[in-house]
């Protein structure tokens, strides 16, 4: 008589547990992260502008806020950004930090650092 082989029942019910919480904090980070690359997307166009190459922070923001309508980016507002000039250049960057609420009174904090530069 050959030993059956398989996984139990309560073996089974682990592993869905498990799964269903991966796969519930990949859903609550998936948002964040999707802003933080639509924001490093948007800097980096901007920062090849040539029409921003002055590095006028006005003009800058100004473009930023075009592009925030655009594509819903709700996570920094215009104060948070940083301008500099860089050589020829023009270097975007900001800092923000972002708490996504995991169950209950557990949160998670993620601190992003978008830059037209990386």
């Amino acid at each position: 008589m050959r030993k059956q082989r398989g996984i139990t029942l309560t073996g089974l019910i682990v592993v869905m547990v498990l799964l269903g919480m991966a796969a519930t904090l990949g859903f609550k980070l998936f948002d964040p992260y999707v802003q933080y690359f639509t924001i490093k997307k948007t800097f980096k166009t901007l920062a090849q502008n040539p029409e921003l190459k002055s590095g006028n922070r006005r003009d800058v923001v100004s473009a930023y806020q075009r592009y925030s309508l655009i594509d819903s980016i709700t996570s920094i507002s215009e104060e948070d950004i940083e301008v500099k000039k860089d050589g020829n250049a023009i270097v975007i960057s900001a800092n923000y930090s972002v708490k996504v609420p995991l169950v209950a009174n557990i949160s998670l904090l993620i601190d992003f650092a978008p830059s037209s530069a990386k």
